[in-house]
């Protein structure tokens, strides 16, 4: 019965994502597009906490492939959708060369070192205006070409057409993650974390895994950047400063990190609660208040995030069950 469930929740999940967007406002569709692209966003994110390291560029990184696949179709005519994959692939280079300084460092220093090489970065981008804008950064970037598949014609400036792309593309992107998290590689990652002596004493290289992982989650944090370079059309340092890292952060600790779903459920959860609960009571601009508040009590209440609810829920299910037979 349960092999045959599957299949059917699957679809039934698909079929509610489909026909979700067309229930809501123009502007709560445009919010469903943002996170749809956020998802992506911490999913990378949690991938590289998978070796035990925190980062606090990682959203400079999702810049630097806004950045790449902008410069590349406006400037070098670039078709965007090639533009989507070269963004991500210069993100995942940067991170092998940021590799070679940030990984002589571990743990506290990590996290500081990864904070100074993104404002760096972003420094750089403010600092030249050739090519990267300066502060006004990059405006009129080539949006996602108009195409039909037949029964769907894909119109780009309305944000229903751009849900659906972007949403097919995360959801290869996070079966990809999945896939690498459950391969030997994957495996190799979590020993990295948490047995580290033990996996380098058994020919494990401790420093070249721990680039795969930054690599790997930089490609896929600059393909959620190219993304939404090219739904807004425009790209600025602002946009990716450490107030949004601090965002990233509250979805992956909120939603927990040791299991594929719990930063899905701390980036949801978290964002209607921004865009709708404290919109809705006009305190939209406390959100860094509320979401630090939230930081806080989950840490002190509910350290291993959202995901251990579900956890705990799942747990009890099969013990309800054998409690009835043993009744019976």
């Amino acid at each position: 019965m349960r092999i045959v469930l599957k299949p059917v929740m699957f679809l039934l999940g698909a079929a509610a994502l489909i026909a979700l967007p067309h229930g809501l406002s123009f502007s709560q569709q445009e919010i469903l597009v943002f996170l749809v692209i956020n998802i992506l966003l911490v999913m990378s994110y949690r991938l590289l906490t998978l070796t035990g390291e925190w980062s606090l560029g990682h959203v400079v990184i999702m810049g630097v492939g806004a950045y790449a696949s902008a410069l590349m179709t406006k400037n070098l005519g670039v078709p965007v959708p090639v533009g989507l994959i070269l963004g991500g692939v210069t993100a995942a280079l940067l991170a092998v060369l940021l590799s070679f300084p940030l990984f002589r460092m571990k743990g506290f220093y990590f996290l500081i070192g990864s904070f100074a090489a993104g404002e760096i970065i972003r420094l750089i981008w403010k600092r030249f205006r050739e090519p990267f804008g300066g502060v006004r950064g990059i405006s009129g970037i080539d949006p996602m070409p108009d195409f039909s598949i037949g029964f769907y014609s894909f119109d780009f400036f309305e944000p229903v057409s751009y849900y659906y792309f972007a949403g097919a593309i995360v959801a290869f992107c996070l079966w990809v993650l999945w896939r690498i998290e459950k391969s030997p590689v994957g495996l190799t990652f979590h020993a990295v974390h948490w047995q580290d002596k033990l996996a380098q004493a058994s020919g494990v290289n401790l420093r070249a895994y721990r680039t795969l992982a930054f690599a790997i989650a930089s490609g896929f944090a600059g393909i959620a950047g190219a993304l939404q370079a090219h739904y807004v059309g425009t790209v600025n340092p602002n946009s990716f400063d450490i107030e949004v890292m601090v965002f990233v952060l509250t979805w992956a600790i909120v939603g927990g990190t040791t299991t594929f779903y719990g930063p899905i459920l701390g980036c949801v959860l978290l964002t209607v609660l921004n865009e709708i609960v404290l919109r809705g009571m006009g305190f939209e601009q406390a959100r860094p208040l509320f979401y630090g508040a939230i930081m806080i009590l989950s840490i002190l209440f509910l350290p291993n995030g959202l995901e251990s609810i579900v956890q705990k829920f799942i747990a009890r299910k099969p013990t309800a069950k054998s409690d009835r037979k043993a009744e019976a």
